[in-house]
């Protein structure tokens, strides 16, 4: 809405210093600072509101025993990082981009998803929350939507997209896209499930999830601006999406509203974020990936989501295998997901954190390097 405001202001009256708000990169920046403020300016509101009415985290049984003292803490903290994303995208994105509605579609839907789930755990007192079915059809319902707009209709987001709309590029591999025709939808179904429910795992200590978050979406804005930007694109030889770097802007959000939660949810927490923003913040980057033709990119990426939910399945799979055949089931890890396994070991939350981003942020600059590398 202010991108429209100050750029028509700049054309109509000619007002010195306002063309700087056609940049993406100053729009991007201003996205981040409005979305830390709305952090900081709603954090406090919320967290008392829901003290107020006695919103908490239940004590989980399936966690480490210390776990048992963060029973009560305010959850549902996903409402202010959702504001903190949301409103910001209003003021600063081009709203006409069709990158940007297809990925406020999958915030506002997942969020939408993850509240109802909090909303019966918490509010309604039903342990499960919403059934793991249906969290599971909305995730396939918003991949159909984003696969199906992607395949069928890349015109209305962006002409530049069509010659690549089943298509992904290669990482490390100079010009190569891989094309995955009919199993185009399937696969971007599977991505945007598998990434929703992976950062919900990964969501188990103070700043893990939403530290993490923040340095993948940092990443993101920097992909996305370059594959939006001609020259850049070019020099690094990959396919240019004319308007793709407007996801730059809706990136340095999130990166913001990061940093902002990140205030709360550091240890030890004020607030959880819950499935409220845990589900919408992995269905974003996975959707983030397929808008810019990187889904190959997410392992290295998100390599942290990964290396949590391949734990819990390892952990599962052994278990389930070692019981059938051996009349008692074994475990791998201490305890799964990854990160309640060095807790077992006796290392402190705060250490394992800090030790996660920095292997985050490691990632990142390998992820950075494939398109140099190649």
């Amino acid at each position: 809405m202010l991108y429209y405001l100050f750029t028509y202001l700049h054309k109509t009256f000619n007002f010195p210093g306002f063309g700087i708000f056609r940049y993406i990169t100053f729009r991007a920046g201003a996205a981040a600072i409005t979305a830390l403020i709305i952090s900081f300016w709603f954090g406090p509101k919320i967290i008392r509101k829901l003290r107020k009415y006695q919103i908490g985290e239940s004590a989980k049984l399936e966690a480490p025993k210390t776990h048992l003292a963060k029973a009560g803490t305010p959850t549902m903290g996903g409402l202010i990082v959702l504001l903190a994303i949301i409103i910001p995208a209003l003021l600063w994105t081009d709203l006409k981009n069709g990158y940007i509605l297809l990925i406020l579609f999958v915030t506002v839907t997942l969020g939408a998803v993850g509240f109802l789930d909090d909303f019966l755990k918490v509010v309604r007192k039903k342990p499960k929350g919403l059934i793991g079915k249906y969290k599971i059809v909305g995730q396939v319902f918003v991949g159909l939507v984003v696969g199906g707009v992607i395949y069928f209709f890349p015109q209305w987001i962006d002409q530049t997209l069509v010659p690549y709309n089943s298509s992904t590029t290669v990482p490390f591999m100079k010009n190569l896209e891989w094309n995955l025709g009919v199993f185009y939808i399937p696969v971007v179904i599977f991505i945007i499930t598998a990434t929703s429910n992976a950062v919900n795992l990964t969501d188990g200590l103070d700043g893990l999830a939403i530290g993490t978050v923040g340095i993948v979406s940092g990443t993101l804005a920097i992909i996305t601006y370059v594959s939006g930007h001609a020259v850049w694109s070019q020099y690094l030889t990959i396919p240019f999406l004319r308007g793709n770097g407007e996801l730059a802007i809706y990136c340095a959000a999130i990166s913001g509203a990061a940093l902002g939660f990140l205030w709360f949810n550091s240890h030890p927490a004020q607030i959880f974020m819950g499935d409220t923003g845990s589900l919408a913040l992995g269905g974003i980057i996975g959707a983030m990936c397929v808008l810019i033709k990187k889904e190959l990119l997410l392992p290295t990426l998100g390599g942290i989501f990964l290396m949590e939910t391949v734990s819990v399945i390892i952990q599962r799979t052994y278990f389930k295998y070692t019981k059938k055949r051996y009349g008692e089931g074994r475990r791998v890890f201490k305890m799964a997901p990854i990160h309640h396994h060095f807790e077992m070991l006796g290392w402190p939350e705060s250490k394992i954190v800090t030790r996660f981003y920095i292997i985050a942020i490691l990632l990142m600059i390998l992820s950075l390097a494939t398109f140099k590398v190649r």
